[in-house]
């Protein structure tokens, strides 16, 4: 794409939000993780300070940012501990600030872990062995618009709620990428997750918005993708580091297609009374060609938490927003889709908008000594009602599990996304243990019965031992793209299921 020329601008930038406060004080806080750790010299020291004008070597910053919202690494600050502590913190303000950092980490064989908002829920920005983590929150602000066509120029480490109020008020358009961390997240980390928004059924998840990117490779050498609304000319290289997870390159600029601001909206609720029978009436939505922008189900038992309807109540909200004479139309799909469930009051889409984005209850659970987490995944139409069942069959076994549940929250028209909860109270040292047996419980039966590992949240730390069941001899062609692209393999080790050069994190311990 032809190079444009901009600086970072409005909004301004803004800053991570704190997932859990370290027990104690943080600049004591201890690594977890056990995997060699990279140690930064002085002559390195003085060298990223000249390739970066702000680098923060303060034990305390170091560990705040050394950390994301994976609620097991919430669990071990509650014991005053990270997954594993920067060596350093670079936060570039240009894209040349950003080459400088990885070409000299590059040489040095230093490992980078690129950070923005740290909302990642699988350990994605975790520096497992040190290094430098590049915090890219200063490259915030929009660029160029291009209003007839619907293009956005926006920086990477801008962050979401801020992006989406300044292109309304400013420029009378949306993104429409609404996901639960949206005060939290940054368009970077949107990106390097092949992340999804609450509204993904009108708009697209972010793969399906991203146009163009600007990315910063190992060496340091600036690279553009895309730019068109459609071309031929050879693989598409913005889907290459879409969902890359910061592994091939550091994203630091994008083009996002945008859409005018809704000027209508509607919305219903219905009650089913099984979850197989909702699911069903969501296929029809989406196979008739309705976009409604919200489609989500919830099992009787996150209904009644949800709404405080009877559990043997499956709630199902509809929303849309936009032209009145297609959200009209498609609203009345829905209505069609939904004619033999019970019509409930409306109010219910308005109480889910009021709490949709609040992430207090994790901490406060977690806080209490509770081990709480989510596991999204997509799959056929045709294999979501053995994948419900078989998942929350088999978290429910793994000792400790007080409770499973799930809703649905993204639809296709092949399939959907399912979104597993569950929670469990055991001892403090078994807490480990039980956290890596339920993903193992949970992960396998959904591979197991046609699922995928991941619909938005992202590989990471977490997901990593499941990515060869789940790639098969794919994994090694990621692993010679990685070894193309950074032949050290100093970006973001230790995620995506790639090879390590710095060695093996041992989590969970053997």
């Amino acid at each position: 794409m032809t190079a444009v020329t901009s600086t970072p601008g409005s909004p301004p930038p803004g800053a991570p939000t704190p997932p859990i406060a370290i027990a104690g004080d943080p600049a004591g806080a201890t690594g977890h993780l056990t995997a060699p750790i990279v140690l930064l010299g002085d002559d390195f020291l003085a060298d990223l300070a000249d390739a970066c004008a702000d680098v923060r070597l303060d034990p305390g910053a170091r560990a705040e940012a050394s950390r994301d919202w994976w609620p097991l690494a919430m669990v071990w600050a509650t014991d005053g501990e990270v997954g594993q502590v920067a060596g350093a913190v670079a936060r570039p303000t240009s894209v040349d600030e950003v080459a400088n950092v990885l070409r000299l980490c590059n040489e040095a064989r230093v490992p980078v872990t690129p950070a923005g908002g740290r909302s990642s829920v699988v350990g994605g920005t975790i520096p497992v062995h040190g290094g430098v983590v590049l915090d890219l929150t200063e490259l915030s602000g929009i660029g160029e618009v291009d209003g007839p066509s619907g293009l956005v120029e926006v920086w990477a480490g801008t962050f979401g709620d801020a992006f989406e109020t300044e292109l309304q008020a400013t420029h009378g358009l949306t993104v429409g990428h609404w996901p639960q961390s949206m005060s939290l997240s940054t368009v970077g980390g949107w990106l390097a997750c092949r992340g999804a928004g609450q509204l993904s059924n009108r708009y697209g998840k972010i793969e399906d918005i991203v146009i163009g990117l600007e990315v910063v490779l190992a060496d340091g050498r600036v690279v553009r993708t895309g730019g068109q609304p459609r071309q031929a000319v050879g693989p598409d290289l913005t889907q290459l580091f879409v969902g890359a997870e910061g592994t091939l390159g550091v994203i630091t600029r994008a083009w996002l297609q945008a859409f005018p601001a809704p000027t209508h909206t509607a919305r219903s609720a219905y009650g089913f009374s099984s979850f197989s029978a909702a699911l069903d009436a969501m296929r029809q939505v989406i196979q008739r060609g309705a976009q409604t922008a919200v489609l989500r189900l919830y099992d009787g038992i996150e209904s009644q938490r949800n709404f405080g309807v009877d559990p043997s109540v499956n709630v199902l909200l509809a929303y849309d927003e936009g032209d009145p004479l297609i959200v009209d139309a498609g609203m009345a799909v829905v209505a069609d889709a939904c004619a033999a469930a019970d019509r409930l009051d409306d109010s219910l889409v308005e109480t889910w908008f009021g709490h949709r984005n609040n992430v207090d209850a994790l901490e406060a659970l977690i806080s209490k000594g509770f081990v709480v987490d989510t596991m999204e995944i997509s799959a056929p139409w045709s294999t979501l009602d053995a994948i419900y069942d078989a998942a929350t069959t088999a978290i429910s076994a793994v000792p400790g599990t007080m409770a499973v549940s799930a809703h649905q929250s993204h639809s296709y028209v092949t399939g959907a996304c399912l979104y597993f909860t569950f929670a469990a109270r055991v001892e403090p040292a078994e807490r480990d243990g039980y956290y890596a047996a339920a993903w193992d419980a949970g992960t396998r039966a959904v591979l197991a019965n046609g699922g995928s590992l991941s619909h938005h949240h992202g590989i990471g730390l977490n997901r990593a031992r499941f990515v060869a069941d789940a790639l098969g001899d794919g994994l090694g062609v990621l692993a010679q793209l990685k070894a193309a692209l950074d032949p050290n393999g100093i970006c973001n080790p230790g995620k995506l299921g790639l090879p390590d050069p710095f060695g093996a994190v041992r989590w969970p311990a053997p």
